[in-house]
């Protein structure tokens, strides 16, 4: 297996998985050729993504499909002057497209910059400028195709369009344009050839503050999605893996084609517009998907319908990440499918740092462990490393160098990089506390831990107390100032269909809280809403919470 020629793959547990995992990292790698192109030119015919949608169409595509439809894009794109270092921007959804053209801009040596559907024309123009974006590849959808040419005008280094299917005057269409582009395509020698130093992904972070970062990886960030994918969600060589998310979040590099790739599985991609819970089930059951990745938000609804009337026979593991995974929704999803959730944490700048690894057994809500040849720790202010069940910041530390699958830093912003990675430590923004048996438990945002009457109260174990309750769907707590308490803890909940918002309610929430945690740490602000305010990439935005409270005036239930 392919697989074997980058690191030895059988461990018989943690212990010798931790001392002796590593990843040879080949001179001048190339995933495109070295990985999708080797094992196209030993096993075509071996699966390689197998896509749907939620209208009902279908498609398979091995990866000598995979290699030659690639070929025929790299072909385009150099025809259109694309040649290595020029950055392209993708914005093509969950289409099958995106899996060509990406192979195809790593072929040329070119960056590829997924991206969202739900960029805004001020967010384009933004990231144009930013990444001195050259093309766009884009969706046929009138609000994304607007937009963008919208964004033209003020986009100074964006010089070609296309997308898929027909969109008028100044688009190409990549479909026709790639079927003329037969033949194919030589891996670059000399100067265009890759270095693993270079640029190979860029991403624009969707942060709670600021400007989006533009995190950098180089050539050879797939490798490290090797832990990713073999020893945290657990793949199988010829198996059907869906993670879930669009192509234009990080979380699709992590589940949707590197490491899967790498260990010999096929990807499969659900391409959906609105995310109905049963029509996941029934697709899950329906191409007898043998591993699943999703956040736990997922999760939360599946466990709401009659799981007992799926076949879960072929699924043979689960992993979530994206947010804190809830006790409850682990307990509920074990007792219905008897499947365990294994949770993992990492970043747009790494791969998988922590992780319930396929020998650990999980401890529900905790992250799990730090990976092998990651060398994490949990830090205090000054920088001391932190004793069991302290909390503090989780850095990585790079003194003996940088792991395979982290980011070479933010593009063209050295004094955020220098910022947040200095003196040799990483400092990744978030909170959390390891126990004696050196799990990791997830806190918050450094930004979101709250200080109130000298206790520090994270806001992921007051969230995980109230989605326990059956009325809560979503919450999201922050800080309130307060004169006597210096702050206090204010939670602001979506309520599921079955109940109404009333101060009965939110009293009952509050004795909930008291329960399952510190009494100190229950909501005495509670406020009901119908919808979070949220990243274009879905994650809560406490600081408009913040920044929305200073002007309102709350009802404190406290009595």
């Amino acid at each position: 297996m392919l697989l074997d020629n980058f690191v030895k793959d059988s461990f018989n547990s943690f212990e010798e998985f931790a001392q002796k995992f590593k990843i040879n990292v080949p001179t001048d790698f190339n995933f495109a050729f070295d990985v999708v192109d080797a094992i196209a030119d030993k096993t075509p015919e071996k699966k390689a993504l197998v896509w749907c949608n939620d209208m009902g169409a279908e498609a398979l595509f091995t990866f000598g499909d995979i290699k030659k439809y690639s070929n025929q894009a790299a072909i385009f794109f150099k025809s259109l002057g694309i040649k290595k270092g020029d950055p392209v921007m993708l914005i093509l959804k969950r289409r099958y497209e995106f899996w060509f053209a990406c192979i195809a801009l790593n072929k040329i040596g070119a960056v590829c910059i997924p991206a969202t559907h739900l960029l805004t024309t001020k967010d384009i123009i933004y990231r144009n400028n930013a990444a001195g974006i050259k093309m766009i590849v884009a969706v046929n959808e009138p609000l994304v195709i607007q937009h963008i040419n919208e964004a033209q005008a003020q986009s100074t280094t964006l010089k070609h369009k296309a997308c898929l299917g027909e969109a008028g005057a100044g688009w190409l269409n990549f479909n026709k344009e790639i079927e003329k582009a037969a033949g194919t395509f030589s891996r670059p020698q000399g100067k265009e050839a890759t270095r693993n130093e270079d640029m190979f992904l860029l991403y624009f972070t969707s942060g709670t503050t600021g400007m989006p970062k533009m995190v950098s990886h180089n050539q050879s960030y797939p490798l490290g999605h090797i832990l990713t994918a073999k020893y945290w969600q657990n793949v199988e060589n010829n198996g059907l893996h869906l993670t879930v998310a669009d192509t234009g979040w990080a979380k699709a590099a992590w589940g949707k084609i590197y490491g899967q790739w790498i260990c010999g599985a096929a990807v499969f991609v659900y391409d959906y517009d609105k995310f109905i819970p049963k029509n996941m089930l029934e697709v899950i059951t329906k191409y007898k998907l043998t591993s699943f990745c999703a956040p736990p938000t997922i999760f939360r609804y599946l466990i709401k319908e009659d799981l007992a009337k799926y076949d879960f026979s072929h699924l043979h593991y689960c992993a979530v990440a994206g947010e804190p995974l809830n006790p409850e929704v682990y307990s509920q999803f074990l007792k219905m499918t008897g499947i365990k959730l294994m949770e993992g944490y990492g970043q747009t700048e790494t791969v998988v740092q922590v992780a319930t690894w396929i020998w650990v057994t999980p401890k529900p809500g905790s992250m799990g462990k730090p990976a092998p040849n990651w060398d994490i720790d949990i830090v205090d202010d000054a920088g001391k490393p932190c004793e069991p069940g302290e909390e503090g910041q989780i850095v990585i530390r790079t003194s003996q160098g940088k792991p395979v699958g982290m980011f070479d830093g933010y593009f063209r912003d050295q004094a955020l990089t220098e910022k947040v990675w200095h003196d040799n430590l990483y400092y990744t923004g978030d909170m959390a506390y390891k126990d004696e048996d050196g799990y990791y438990w997830f806190v918050g945002r450094a930004d979101d831990v709250i200080k109130s009457s000298g206790y520090r109260i994270g806001p992921f174990e007051v969230e995980s107390a109230l989605l326990e309750h059956p009325a809560v769907m979503e919450c999201a707590i922050t800080a309130v100032p307060d004169e006597e308490r210096g702050q206090i803890v204010k939670a602001t909940v979506v309520l599921t269909k079955n109940y109404q918002a009333s101060d009965h309610l939110a009293k009952e929430l509050q004795e909930h809280v008291k329960k399952v945690t510190a009494p100190y740490k229950y909501p005495r602000i509670i406020e009901f809403v119908t919808e979070l305010p949220k990243t274009i990439s879905g994650k809560i935005r406490r600081i408009q919470i913040r920044e929305t409270d200073k002007d309102k005036i709350h009802t404190d239930y406290t009595e």
